[in-house]
């Protein structure tokens, strides 16, 4: 293997510990080192005065293109479902402007707090809370401990609480 292949195969291990320590998930990092896989080999053979560093910067992209295209989907979701009720299940009064424009910050406000919690927190959280996990399963699939989730979870909450109530 010859240029960018043959220097992400050599660096593979490596890489793939860096994508790990980025994103907290094995099971992600092996997903993003495919994607890398797949776009060395779809790319035009191009010369790479440092290809080691270049593939850095590519796994680096690669997890900020996952973590923006998760915080998108997460306020999609969040809105589609807040536009349809309010906390409590009720159907919202659209026809009322003053109603939506206040509940429309409210799901700005939540869903900014969510995207400014730290990576690992937040993946918890949206794991547990939003994804329905319970902490085993978080825990399993985040390496750590049930405790770690525990105290994520915990920080989680107390960020959110504070933000929501406009102390942060």
């Amino acid at each position: 293997m010859e240029g960018l292949a043959g220097a992400l195969a050599a660096h593979r291990p490596e890489l793939l510990r860096f994508l790990t320590a980025r994103t907290g998930d094995g099971a992600l990092a092996e997903d993003l080192m495919q994607e890398m896989w797949l776009r060395v080999r779809e790319g035009r053979p191009v010369s790479i005065g440092n290809p080691r560093a270049y593939l850095y910067r590519m796994a680096q992209n690669l997890v900020l293109d996952r973590l923006k295209e998760e915080r998108r989907r997460m306020a999609r979701d969040l809105q589609w479902s807040s536009s349809r009720t309010d906390e409590h299940g009720a159907d919202l009064d659209r026809s009322d402007p003053e109603k939506q424009m206040i509940e429309d910050e409210r799901v700005a406000r939540f869903t900014a707090a969510i995207a400014a919690l730290p990576p690992a927190t937040g993946r918890a959280f949206r794991l547990n809370k939003i994804d329905g996990l319970g902490q085993a399963e978080v825990a399993a699939s985040m390496g750590i401990s049930r405790s770690g989730v525990e105290k994520h979870i915990a920080r989680a909450m107390v960020h959110l609480r504070r933000s929501l109530a406009g102390e942060d």
